[in-house]
Formats: C-alpha cells, structure tokens, sequence
C-alpha cells in the first residue's frame, strides 16, 4: 500500500497558498483546507500622533497599509509578519522573532510613553492582553480591529476523499481556534476517529491542548516557535 504524502493545511489566505507551496517543496501534497475564512474590518477614527504600529498576525498587514502612514515604525510579532509589512511599504520595522510576550518585550526596549499612541492592529477577540500590559506599564494603546477570521460553513470535498483513501499522513493547525473550528466540521458520519488517527503538527502547546481535549488519537509534533517556518521545519524532522 502507498505511503500517504498527503498533508492538509488547514490556515486561511492570506498565507494558504505560501504554506502549500513551501509543504510541496518538502516533497508532500499540500490538501487545501482552511479552517477560517479572513476578510478585512474598516478600523474608524485613527489619532493623529503614532509612536509606533503594533501587528500580532500578518492578517492585519494590508489594512495597516491601507490607513497608516508607511512612515510610522511597525513593531511585529515576528519575522513573516515583519516581511509582509516591508513588502506593504513600511520603513522601519522590527521583529519580535517570537509571540505577543517577546512583542511587548522589544517595545519595551525602544519605546517610552511620552512619544506617543501605540496603535495596534489585530483580530476580533485578539491583542487585548497585549494591549492591558502596555496600558499597565504607562503606554497609551489604541486598539482597533482590521480583520475578522469567521469559520467555514464547510470543509472542501478533496478532504473527505482523501481521508478516505488513506492518502493524508498530517494535518497542520495554526492556532487553537482553527484548530476547533476544522474538528466541528471535520468530514461526514464515521470520519471523526479517522481523522484524529491521523499526525497533527502545531504552532503551540496551546494548539496540542485543545487537541487532546477534543479526543485526538494521532501524534502530535509542536513547533519549536510559533510561526510558519517552525512548522514546516516539526513536519520535515518528523518525516526525515
């Protein structure tokens, strides 16, 4: 019987697509399934004074570029999030290399309150620790919502067949979010045990928990830090 190379992506676009192609390079086959779909938020009334932009996801990138002045400095979260918002435009940027922890660190180092606002761009329900922290240290933070990430109604047919053929090896979860949002829609009667039989590879600790709380059978790999690249390189090492 034929090794499954099979590898279902379960991130939404923006960055699906950059996902699929870098798990193609690794010799599997990418199986596009997002399990939320991203669409862009109007921010409202921005102050005038901006002593830097803070972005916790690379999803609120365009909508940052699209109202802010590409002069101001871009703190983020970490370097895929940095890249995007260099190649939207902006100036100065720097990388957290990390999660929201090492973000409010940097900033910490290199900005004082009395330059002004820290704006800080995130998703419904996210940055709002974050911005707490800053606000007990003395920063003023403005907090506004660029995007908004809804679950499917429905996973893609591909899914279920792949399942089915024993053609899937892994399934990457980016967040525990996604993580829940793919398992509540996970293929039709009789999948659920199938699907959890199947490796997962995460982005967090946070991730494997909600995982093992919904019953998951399968190994888990975690990547070594939360972003993409560590991702790929937990699916390369456990299929080394």
């Amino acid at each position: 019987m034929p090794v499954p190379r099979g590898v279902i992506i379960t991130r939404p676009e923006p960055g699906l697509g950059e996902t699929a192609s870098a798990v193609a390079e690794l010799g599997w086959e990418p199986v596009l399934a997002p399990a939320l779909s991203v669409r862009s938020c109007q921010v409202g009334v921005l102050p005038r004074r901006v002593a830097a932009l803070l972005l916790t996801s690379g999803q609120a990138v365009a909508m940052a570029a699209a109202c802010v002045p590409l002069s101001v400095p871009v703190f983020a979260v970490g370097d895929r999030t940095a890249q995007k918002a260099r190649e939207a435009g902006f100036t100065t940027v720097h990388s957290a290399h990390g999660n929201a922890q090492a973000l409010e660190h940097l900033l910490c180092q290199q900005c004082a309150p009395a330059l002004g606002s820290l704006l800080l761009f995130s998703g419904v329900g996210q940055g709002m620790e974050l911005a707490a922290s800053l606000r007990a240290q003395g920063f003023r933070v403005v907090r506004r919502i660029a995007y908004r990430a809804d679950p499917v109604e429905a996973l893609p047919a591909v899914v279920d067949h792949a399942l089915l053929a024993g053609q899937i090896a892994a399934i990457l979860f980016f967040s525990a979010r996604s993580a829940q949002s793919w398992l509540k829609r996970a293929p039709s009667v009789g999948m659920g045990a199938r699907v959890r039989g199947v490796r997962a590879v995460v982005i967090s600790d946070a991730v494997l928990k909600t995982l093992r709380q919904a019953g998951w059978q399968g190994g888990v790999s975690v990547a070594a830090t939360p972003d993409a690249p560590a991702m790929l390189e937990a699916l390369g090492a456990w299929s080394a």
